[in-house]
């Protein structure tokens, strides 16, 4: 099954579009569950069992699996496991390398770690890009990400038009809407508009929603496609730890519930579905 079928079926399975980040920042992690890589798969375990009812998708940043060090592959791959098989996966790496080195990242998140999409980034240009995006592979190119710093590069003018504009264009002109979407940051919602005229087709990872101050409902008005789809908003802290008690897993649970019931909100103002 391609990365968008399993996504558009965790959706209807779970009247949801919201995706949560799994970012296991060990100063976080209830002191209860001990330190260091058991503590994150302890607590891992339990988030992915509070929230897998609201996320329809799971999104693991490698930065803070590499953190452990030489047990960050084995915390990476028990967590993996812990996900609920018809739940999609997308490892943020935010790769981007000369295509020989390309090709071996996208064969370990892939074929390795067996993920459903990966973020890449684009600097290197297409065929960095071409190893994540073939064979029945997925990627999510970043395009206007969601940190303050985004405008430093990505606002740079190109014969008239923004770098991101022009990434965006020249992913669509180079690979078809069922093997790259793009990275959208929720806290630029007129840029999103911008390029949702550009990439009419293709689906948005937005993150930025939550502790990054991105303004969900606003976002994704943006962002929705013509048949008010095409988006996948994200978030992690405000999620995994909306409590550092002991009562973490009910808080990530409540505040999944409540992100997915405003998504779903958000989207019924666009398509009339209630």
């Amino acid at each position: 099954m391609s990365f968008l079928d399993k996504l558009a079926s965790s959706q209807r399975a779970r009247d949801s579009i919201i995706c949560v980040g799994l970012d296991p920042e060990p100063d976080l992690i209830p002191g209860s569950l001990g330190r260091g890589p058991q503590a994150a798969l302890r607590f891992l375990r339990r988030i992915i069992r509070a929230t897998s009812d609201d996320a329809c998708c799971y999104k693991p940043n490698l930065a803070f699996f590499e953190r452990y060090g030489s047990a960050a592959f084995d915390v990476l791959g028990l967590t993996l496991q812990a996900i609920p098989d018809d739940i999609p996966v997308i490892l943020d790496a935010k790769r981007g390398d000369v295509p020989n080195t390309a090709k071996a990242y996208a064969d370990a998140l892939f074929d390795s770690f067996h993920a459903d999409a990966v973020t890449v980034a684009p600097y290197l240009g297409m065929d960095s890009i071409a190893p994540f995006a073939t064979d029945g592979r997925y990627a999510l190119v970043l395009a206007r990400t969601s940190n303050p710093g985004a405008r430093d590069l990505q606002d740079l003018m190109v014969d008239g038009r923004p770098l991101y504009e022009r990434v965006v264009s020249a992913c669509v002109g180079a690979f078809p809407a069922d093997r790259t979407g793009f990275v959208v940051g929720a806290t630029y919602p007129e840029e999103a508009r911008r390029l949702r005229e550009l990439a009419p087709d293709r689906l948005f990872l937005m993150p930025g929603v939550g502790a990054q101050g991105g303004d969900l409902a606003t976002a994704l008005r943006a962002a929705f496609d013509a048949s008010g789809a095409g988006v996948l908003p994200s978030a992690s802290r405000s999620v995994i730890f909306a409590s550092t008690g002991d009562d973490f897993e009910r808080a990530a649970a409540d505040a999944a519930r409540a992100l997915r019931d405003a998504a779903n909100a958000a989207r019924s103002t666009v398509t009339g579905r209630t």
